[in-house]
């Protein structure tokens, strides 16, 4: 698996509030909380990404409550991956739960410039910055974990299996 787009880039301990402010947890409709990801941080971010763009962050990126939605906003905003220094343990799962792709790079936060083109190879961990032709390594995602990312996520890919 593959994942290519601009990179958008956030500092450290980006908590779930900041993903997806509390006050819009009335809600479980992806489409609904894509328009208010990251609106905290950028008011108009969800007008500005593209499908398949790339956050990169820096270190404990999720942190804060263990809310299904902050990995629901990203993915139904069309963000691609996830890249940062780490991720908060509950975020880490629930990402792959609900098919978001994400990947822990150490040099990442600090080489990557917001709006550089990257592409990050799931299968090796590759993260090509196709702006300045830097390669950074990052933990491939297991195969297992690709069909799972590939199927939507925990609950569809044990639908797919029934």
């Amino acid at each position: 698996m593959k994942i290519k787009g601009k990179v958008w880039k956030f500092g450290k301990n980006i908590d779930t509030d900041v993903i997806i402010p509390a006050r819009y947890l009335n809600t479980s409709d992806p489409a609904e909380l894509a328009k208010h990801c990251m609106e905290d941080a950028d008011p108009d971010f969800s007008k500005k990404i593209k499908p398949g763009d790339i956050i990169v962050a820096g270190k404990n990126f999720g942190c804060g409550s263990s809310r299904e939605h902050a990995p629901i906003a990203l993915k139904a905003a069309g963000i691609g991956c996830v890249i940062a220094l780490s991720f908060a343990r509950i975020f880490y799962r629930n990402a792959f739960n609900m098919g978001l792709p994400i990947f822990e790079c150490d040099e990442t936060a600090s080489a990557l410039e917001e709006g550089d083109e990257v592409e990050v190879d799931a299968d090796t961990g590759e993260i090509r910055d196709l702006t300045t032709g830097d390669i950074f390594k990052a933990q491939p995602i297991p195969p297992f974990m690709q069909e799972l990312v590939s199927d939507g996520g925990l609950i569809p890919h044990v639908l797919k299996s029934l």
